[in-house]
């Protein structure tokens, strides 16, 4: 069994057990959370697609870690003028443990 769910701007496909990584939301290590906003759900019986949402349908999960990604550098430059700007940036985010969905 699997669904796809929408937060933070972004659909990912989740089956149970599975562990995500998911732009940062407000909760603490332990918490459990419920996404709602689930946009196709794939059961026994069937793919079921909402329009645009799975009325009914939730997957719960649990937030494993809050934490900050690997440094991405970010360098611009003007050939032949000397400028040079580099800087670097760490996006946050929240992983969490996909516990049940519910059709």
């Amino acid at each position: 069994m699997y669904a796809v769910i929408e937060t933070g701007g972004k659909q990912y496909r989740v089956e149970e057990g599975q562990v995500i990584k998911i732009e940062k939301i407000d909760a603490q290590v332990g918490d459990e959370i419920t996404f709602d906003k689930v946009l196709a759900v794939n059961s026994g019986d069937g793919l079921k697609v909402g329009t645009p949402l799975v009325k009914g349908a939730a997957a719960t999960a649990k937030v494993v870690r809050q934490d900050k990604d690997k440094k991405i550098i970010v360098f611009k430059y003007k050939a032949k003028k000397n400028y040079r700007k580099k800087t670097g940036h760490r996006q946050p985010y929240t992983q969490v443990k996909i516990e049940r969905i519910e059709a």
